[in-house]
């Protein structure tokens, strides 16, 4: 759990930082006047995103999946399947959050300072 809550931490960080820079980008050009350019800076930003992303997951993956499908005669593989497992199902969580939840939680916090000004 340690490790998928320290990946999801990086890449988290990472989305965000894509997010930031398109919202900063619209306000230093004056198009961040309403919320469907607040729509169009994360779209953006999520979009750039996108490929490092799923590359990322799609590595983890193909680097977990021959542990998980090994045969439980190995040395080693009922420790390693314990392991691998878990990590499986936490990148793909992962990936789903970052790519569909995060932008939408960035959407709500950056459109309240949005009709605050």
């Amino acid at each position: 759990m340690l490790a998928l809550a320290g990946l999801d931490a990086e890449t988290g960080v990472v989305m965000l930082l894509y997010l930031d820079h398109a919202w900063e980008k619209f306000r230093a050009e004056g198009r961040m006047k309403s919320i469907v350019d607040l729509r169009a800076a994360i779209h953006e930003g999520a979009v750039q995103r996108l490929r490092p992303k799923i590359m990322t997951a799609c590595a983890i993956l193909f680097g977990l999946l021959p542990i998980m499908w090994s045969p439980i005669t190995q040395t080693g593989a009922d420790v390693m399947k314990r392991i691998a497992t878990p990590m499986v199902g936490g990148v793909v969580t992962s990936a789903l959050l970052e790519l569909l939840l995060y932008p939408v939680i960035f959407l709500i916090w950056k459109q309240r300072g949005l009709n605050e000004s």
